[in-house]
């Protein structure tokens, strides 16, 4: 699958998921516009790799929470490239709390990085996308549908990224623009041991069917391949990611005490 002369952006790009989607895309000979808020190093390095590939980048610090900077970071690939073929809504956010312990501040903290960034980014993309068979791709979590200790406002937040995506799928259509999601279980990154630290989940590594965990390449991959034509046929709908864990979801959930 060759993305060659293609522009993507991939939001959250400096680590983990985000950076497996920028190199999975690179790869396959796409431009890669890396977005990054907070780890600048890290960012850089993604850039380099990408690079060091053969294809252009363009590192650009925003935080998608702030729908000023995100007007700021598409007119700066408007302005770089002219247009944009495939948009990956990865950067995310959250507070850890019980849905009884969530707050104003927390709610639109989290609801304003997870959905609503990717409403508008979404928007100004499919601008840039006119006439291109754009992508759009955004991604969420299991705990969009389950629920899980102290996942409340992040859960709410990715279903509302799933809802968004169905809703964007049928308007963007006529405009050629293939919009889908995927939904992957814990991922073996550096946010992963936060959660098992925090108690949220218990590590998955024995409890998967498919024998190991999710890996941010697992999901890169699914994630390129609905950003290839193959996939024009699919849209509106989110993949799920996760080696068979959402059969034997309690099995992987903490315990309630006594």
């Amino acid at each position: 699958m060759s993305l060659e002369g293609k522009v993507a952006m991939v939001t959250g790009s400096g680590r983990g998921i985000g950076r497996a989607i920028a190199l999975k895309l690179a790869s396959q000979g796409a431009d890669i516009v890396v977005n990054f808020f907070r780890r600048r190093e890290a960012a850089e390095k993604t850039a380099k790799d990408i690079e060091a590939m053969g294809v252009k980048t363009e590192l650009i610090r925003a935080n998608i929470g702030d729908p000023a900077k995100i007007d700021e970071m598409f007119d700066t690939v408007a302005s770089k490239f002219g247009h944009l073929d495939i948009l990956i809504n990865n950067a995310a956010s959250g507070v850890g709390r019980s849905v009884l312990d969530v707050d104003v501040r927390a709610w639109e903290w989290t609801m304003n990085a997870n959905a609503r960034a990717s409403l508008l980014c979404a928007q100004r993309a499919s601008k840039l996308m006119e006439g291109r068979s754009g992508k759009i791709v955004g991604i969420s979590s299991l705990g969009s549908y389950f629920v899980l200790p102290s996942y409340a406002i992040v859960g709410i937040s990715k279903a509302a990224l799933e809802a968004l995506t169905r809703y964007l799928a049928i308007e963007l259509a006529p405009k050629g623009i293939c919009v889908n999601a995927v939904a992957a279980s814990a991922v073996e990154t550096e946010a992963l041991k936060f959660y098992i630290k925090e108690g949220l989940i218990q590590d998955t590594r024995q409890a998967t069917p498919a024998g190991r965990m999710v890996t941010p390449e697992d999901v890169a991959k699914v994630v390129a391949f609905l950003c290839s034509e193959e996939a024009f046929m699919i849209r509106g709908q989110t993949i799920i990611i996760d080696g068979g864990t959402s059969i034997a979801l309690p099995s992987i959930t903490p315990k309630a005490e006594g």
